[in-house]
Parts: C-alpha cells; sequence; structure tokens
C-alpha cells in the first residue's frame, strides 16, 4: 500500500464508514460536509489505496446459534517460519475460528473460536486444535460477556 495522506474529509469518510458500512453515499457525503460525486470518488480512492478492505454485516452469534465464544492461547513445539505459516493454513481451513494473532512473548498464538456449546468445542479442541501438528499446548478461557465489540481503530477527525 502506497503511503496517501488522509485529509480531514477522508478521515470523516472512514469514520462514517466504519460505523455504518451500509450508509448511503448521499449520507455519506452530506456527513462529510461534501457533494455525492467527489464523495464517492474518495471512497473508491480509500478502497483503492488498501483503507477500506472490504465491507460486512456484523451478525447475532447466539441468533445462529453459536452460544459460546472461547480464547485460546496456543503453543507450537516449532517457531520456524515454514511451521508458523502451516499452522496458519491450517487455522484458515476450521469456520469455528473467526480470528487468529500471531503473538510475541511465551504464547505463539491467539484464536477466537465460536462453538454451538461446550460440548462442540471440545470436540474441536480434542479432534482438531490439540490433535494438529506442532501444537504443543492449548489454554482455553470461555467467555463470559463482552462489554465492547467496537469494529475497526479509533480514526481522529
Amino acid at each position: 500500500m502506497k503511503r496517501v495522506k488522509l485529509d480531514k474529509i477522508d478521515r470523516k469518510i472512514l469514520s462514517n464508514l466504519q460505523d455504518d458500512g451500509r450508509i448511503t453515499n448521499v449520507e455519506l457525503a452530506k456527513e462529510a460536509g461534501i457533494s455525492a460525486p467527489p464523495c464517492l470518488r474518495r471512497v473508491r480512492a480509500l478502497e483503492d489505496n488498501g483503507f477500506i478492505k472490504g465491507y460486512h454485516a456484523k451478525v447475532d452469534p447466539v441468533a445462529l446459534g453459536y452460544g459460546v465464544t472461547v480464547f485460546a492461547q496456543v503453543k507450537l513445539v516449532s517457531q520456524a517460519e515454514a511451521d508458523l505459516k502451516k499452522f496458519e493454513e491450517m487455522i484458515n481451513n476450521w469456520e469455528m475460528v473467526r480470528e487468529c494473532h500471531m503473538l510475541a512473548g511465551e504464547t505463539d498464538f491467539l484464536i477466537k473460536i465460536v462453538a454451538h456449546d461446550w460440548d462442540h468445542y471440545q470436540n474441536f479442541l480434542t479432534h482438531e486444535l490439540t490433535a494438529a501438528p506442532n501444537v504443543t499446548s492449548v489454554k482455553s478461557s470461555l467467555a463470559i460477556r463482552s462489554a465492547k465489540d467496537a469494529p475497526g481503530v479509533p480514526i481522529e477527525v
């Protein structure tokens, strides 16, 4: 991604789209204080320059039958780049894994997993995650509730 300096209007557009990805271009332009055609051009430029990576709907996991969220700290036997890549490729094939972050320190990866119930998670843990090549240990933490779930990053306008 090439370096592009964002002005106040670009930041306002990004902030509004981050808060509501379904906002109309007309409303977005109004919020940014510009007319619709230049607003659309700016949005396209923000997409082309990699500031906007995509759009998605935020769905309710419980409504879809995923009542359990677990954060698992995964430690690997080897941290060689090839082994890290293999683990990441495997993680990307597991639909229950919604996030995966490689960490510095004692834990190699922190992964967020959704499951229908505790038994569903335990089955995944024993048959997939701990059985995976190169995994030496997994520490699971069950999420009780979420106090904040904000998308994206803070954008100063």
